[in-house]
């Protein structure tokens, strides 16, 4: 499929940066997955929304370390940018790569990557029962969201 390419400078998108404030609230989450350990933490806009990820493996190889961080400055770019959580979800969630396995969270009792626990969890803590059954993401439905709401009941606009 090819796009038109745009007739004036007036049809081009410009990308437009949300920035965080610089004092935040934040959630840090502990998981282990397979006997790796992590953290990731996530800053949120006023609204609740979140704005950028913070992911630090315990005991991993300064490559891997490197890695994970760049995945998440990744990520955090696109959220800033507009990029909705959901598409995230859909793209990341279900990925499989080692290490992978049980986890401690009876919420995702299994993993099939870091990257498949990562956005199942944010689709747990910020996006909508009609949004994660729509793709394809199921948890405790009495899980609560960070605003400290059942994640079975809607949250309008506090999502990007």
């Amino acid at each position: 499929m090819t796009l038109p390419l745009p007739q004036s400078s007036s049809d081009l998108y410009t990308a437009r940066r949300r920035r965080l404030p610089d004092e935040r609230r934040s959630i840090t989450h502990k998981f282990e997955i397979a006997n790796h350990q992590g953290y990731i933490t996530v800053g949120l806009y006023e609204d609740g929304a979140p704005g950028e990820i913070f992911l630090r493996m315990g005991r991993e190889s300064g490559a891997i370390s490197g890695i994970v961080d760049a995945f998440a400055v990744s990520i955090s770019l696109a959220l800033q940018y507009g990029m909705p959580l959901k598409i995230l979800v859909a793209k990341y969630a279900h990925m499989k790569f080692d290490p992978a396995g049980a986890t401690k969270n009876p919420n995702i009792p299994q993993a099939s990557s870091i990257v498949d626990y990562i956005f199942r969890w944010l689709s747990l803590k910020f996006l909508t029962s009609e949004d994660r059954h729509a793709l394809g993401v199921h948890g405790d439905p009495g899980m609560p969201d960070t605003l400290g709401n059942d994640v079975q009941n809607d949250r309008q606009g506090a999502i990007i």
